[in-house]
């Protein structure tokens, strides 16, 4: 879909369909009272017998409207002034989006600035109205026969501006949500394929076609041989069981100075987790394909700042494998060594995530990175604590996480913190082993972080727990792309 910024008069704009903002209770924008006095009072007429009232939710499409140039006119009702916030102004844009998708029109020009959110400025509504339009556009059809008819979909938005001041704003916001746009669609497909198709193999060669004529961006890929070298033990054990060779996928984008040092991505890439010999109730297992949304997220995150080109130095490093109960799986009660020479038994091979990261976070030391943010779909107990509005944050730098959390208030891709503290590692405790890699039912969230911890004692660090977020279930099933957004918009702040 394409975007542009104009700075137009309502009244004597062509178009094939105008968007006008209508908010509680019958209160026309600043452009509806304009356009309104143009067609002699014909959209107070409208709003007064009771078809539009401007409850949120609301949208009433007009045609051949006296005194304006546009074929037709569509009020898009807000809410009220004093409920509109940023998720209330997103949602008027999921609104405005479906409002479109059936009225006919192949281009439009929306007059959404005129709606006010308190503390956001023109920019950031052009670029959520980018996010959310992009968002709500996305399909996922390739494995269909059939796709649904797109011959009639919006095709280009156009978004007038206050004044020319606004434009240069408007312009970068727009580039920035295209590109944090794009990476969100390729972390949703790679999401929302199918585990036969998506294997560990398939991420590499995606990783692979994603640097192909980019002189910036270098892709290596380590096979099971390469880690044994390693000595990745914990990696190792995960892909003991299943016929798909595991992969340590490496993506190193050089933005900055050669001596500048990295801001380093780790994603978990478990393909499909069966919970291995520890396995899965058989109920929704299907959406343990969704389990390699952080890999697929730093893959996301990583186009967008190559499109964008950021002048900074980013390194992606994806562990992916499947987790499944062969009869050569990893058995609960096995202890292996990881890359860091520390021991762990393992009490439940479904606690996964963390035997493939840690052997990836020792493996980042060697970037001697600025700091490490691994993203992974790594507990259930993570929706217990948070529900799937924001995704959880921990780690050993307190700088670092607000930043994280800074950035996913910017644009709206939100994260709340939870504590790790010294005396949660107790839960960690084995009689066999230097930890185990489970700490219990309580504060499931937090003693995985633990684990984690104690592999990450040389650089800043963070973790994301997107186990809430990645994906959605239900009758909207499927991958959300989150959070590159929020990601992205982090490495951004850093330049």
């Amino acid at each position: 879909m394409e975007f542009s910024l104009k700075t137009s008069h309502p009244v004597k704009l062509r178009s094939a369909c105008l968007i006008i903002a209508v908010s509680e209770p019958r209160k026309l924008s600043t452009t509806g009272q304009i356009v309104d006095k143009a067609s002699k009072g014909s959209l107070l007429k409208i709003i007064r017998r009771g078809d539009m009232d401007g409850r949120s939710g609301q949208s009433l499409l007009l045609h051949n409207l006296p005194g304006i140039q546009a074929d037709r006119v569509l009020l898009i009702g807000c809410g009220k002034d004093g409920d509109m916030n940023e998720t209330a102004f997103i949602k008027t844009i999921g609104n405005m989006s479906a409002a479109l998708e059936n009225c006919g029109a192949s281009e439009a020009h929306a007059y959404i600035t005129d709606i006010p959110v308190k503390g956001r400025d023109v920019r950031w509504k052009v670029q959520q109205t980018v996010l959310k339009m992009s968002h709500c556009q996305y399909r996922f059809e390739q494995l269909k026969s059939n796709s649904s008819d797109k011959k009639k979909a919006l095709r280009k938005l156009t978004m007038n501006v206050p004044g020319k001041r606004d434009l240069a704003a408007g312009e970068s916001a727009i580039e920035q949500g295209i590109a944090i746009s794009a990476g969100i669609s390729i972390a949703r497909d790679l999401g929302n394929l199918p585990s036969n198709i998506c294997t560990p193999s398939y991420i590499a060669k995606q990783a692979t076609a994603l640097a192909k004529g980019q002189k910036k961006l270098k892709v290596t890929v380590l096979e099971e041989a390469d880690m044994r070298k390693l000595k990745m033990g914990s990696l190792l054990s995960v892909s003991a069981g299943s016929r798909q060779p595991a992969k340590l996928i490496t993506l190193q984008y050089q933005g900055g100075n050669k001596k500048d040092q990295p801001v380093v991505l780790v994603g978990k890439g478990v393909t499909f987790d069966t919970g291995g010999i520890s396995l899965k109730p058989g109920a929704a297992m299907d959406e343990m394909k969704f389990d390699m949304c952080g890999a697929a997220s730093v893959i996301g995150t990583i186009s967008a700042v190559v499109a964008m080109n950021l002048p900074i130095n980013l390194v992606g490093i994806i562990p992916t494998t499947e987790n499944m109960p062969d009869g050569l799986a990893t058995k609960p009660g096995d202890i292996v060594t990881s890359m860091s020479g520390q021991t762990i038994e393992i009490l439940n091979t479904d606690a996964e995530g963390r035997l493939i990261l840690c052997d990836a976070l020792t493996y980042a030391e060697k970037f001697k990175p600025r700091c490490v943010i691994d993203i992974a779909t790594l507990t259930g107990a993570c929706i217990v604590a948070l529900g799937k509005i924001p995704s959880a944050v921990l780690g050993n730098h307190p700088a670092l996480i607000k930043d994280l959390i800074q950035s996913g208030n910017q644009i709206e891709d939100r994260l709340w913190e939870l504590p790790l503290w010294d005396e949660y590692q107790e839960q960690l405790k084995s009689n066999f082993a230097d930890m185990a890699n489970i700490g219990g039912r309580d504060a499931g969230t937090i003693t995985a972080a633990c684990f984690l911890s104690r592999f990450t004692k040389k650089y800043k660090w963070a973790h994301l727990d997107i186990a809430g977020t990645a994906w959605k279930s239900g009758e909207a099933k499927g991958s959300t792309g989150r959070p590159v957004s929020l990601l992205t918009q982090f490495i951004i702040n850093q330049t």
